[in-house]
């Protein structure tokens, strides 16, 4: 089993200011099908460093937790499914001409073998995960 670094940016035709919620936990829900986190306790600023929340996917529970947040340019998440895998979520934004270049780096560590199979599947489509990406975000602004 191996930890799996897997980095891939996308470009993103807003400034950092404004790119930046597009990937928070309530910022991803005007994009990503399916996205619904969950707060178990009241949350003025999703972005805010300690702030936890739970997605469920495939039938796995994550739970997420803000690391840090260096507004506009990056935040950093941690992410545990439980039995399955854990790691961490960067997001760094950087200004361009365009818009934004976004940067999105996942540090995975499978817990079992089975899981370490799944993630190795993963880390071999990532780059084509961030193209989806940039093609939600995309089609959600229009």
């Amino acid at each position: 089993m191996n930890r799996r670094v897997m980095s891939a940016a996308l470009s993103v035709p807003l400034p950092p200011e404004t790119a930046f919620r597009l990937f928070t936990a309530e910022g991803e829900r005007d994009w990503v099908p399916g996205w619904e986190p969950v707060f178990p306790v009241e949350t003025p600023d999703d972005t805010e460093p300690g702030t936890v929340w739970l997605t469920s996917s495939d039938g796995e529970e994550t739970t997420w937790l803000v690391l840090s947040r260096d507004f506009p340019t990056s935040v950093s998440y941690a992410r545990i499914t439980p039995g399955v895998r854990a790691g961490t979520v960067t997001v760094a934004l950087a200004a361009t001409e365009a818009g934004s270049e976004v940067t999105v780096t996942y540090d995975m560590t499978p817990l079992t073998p089975a899981a370490a199979e799944a993630l190795d599947a993963f880390a071999a489509g990532y780059p084509a995960f961030i193209r989806s990406w940039s093609e939600l975000i995309t089609a959600h602004l229009g």
